[in-house]
């Protein structure tokens, strides 16, 4: 299939979600993976209407940042673990960081941030050990006593496990969901907490069943 037809499919996928959970489609975003995607295919993308693109390695980050200077309406994510000695080198070019993980790399974005960075807070609700982030009583811990001047928490993210058990995968999208609505609750400086960054290629219709706002989806742009 082409992109043209795995875009079609995703965004059926999309309102069939939203339909079956009472949402509208225009509240869900969809931020195309770039991993395997290179930048003539990012074009390809661009051309079918995309303009939210997501990178998870720096360096790629950079060349890709740097071949499409001239799409000026194009709303980067950094989506990948992203090293404190890397933040200076994206800090100013990056539109949303999807990878808050850790009090030191806020440390970081703070001490290099010129402008306003929106930033999800990255939580680890599977509990899983090869997963990064914050737990939802150490995010709330950080975020009461977090002095922000530069970072602006817009939302939580959470990366689900592989599983074909969709009763699993509803649980830990609804434990996200609850999770903002409670950080959101306590009206924080720079915490509005409003958004979900879930759901990726094998689960983005679950995650848009429990509230995500931004999916994360590459293989299924790509796929034959």
């Amino acid at each position: 299939m082409s992109k043209q037809d795995n875009l079609i499919q995703i965004n059926a996928n999309i309102k069939e979600a939203c339909k079956k959970s009472g949402r509208s489609e225009a509240d869900v975003h969809l931020v195309a993976v770039t991993k395997t995607i290179d930048v003539a295919g990012m074009k390809e993308l661009y051309d079918l209407g995309i303009r939210d693109f997501g990178e998870n390695r720096v360096d790629v980050f950079l060349e890709k940042y740097e071949a499409l200077q001239d799409f000026s309406d194009i709303r980067w994510h950094f989506i990948g673990s992203l090293q404190t000695r890397k933040v200076k080198q994206i800090i100013d070019k990056v539109d949303f960081i999807h990878s808050l993980d850790r009090v030191s790399l806020a440390e970081e974005i703070e001490k290099w941030a010129v402008k306003p960075v929106r930033c999800f807070l990255q939580l680890n609700v599977s509990g899983e050990e090869s997963k990064h982030g914050f737990t939802k009583e150490s995010a709330l811990a950080f975020l009461k006593q977090a002095d922000f001047k530069h970072i602006e928490i817009v939302g939580l993210m959470t990366m689900a496990p592989i599983t074909e058990n969709e009763d699993d995968l509803h649980e830990i999208f609804n434990a996200l969901k609850e999770a903002g609505a409670e950080i959101a609750s306590l009206q924080l400086s720079q915490v509005t907490a409003s958004e979900l960054s879930m759901g990726m290629t094998n689960d983005y219709s679950i995650a848009i069943e429990e509230g995500a706002t931004y999916i994360r989806v590459g293989r299924a742009l790509v796929n034959d």
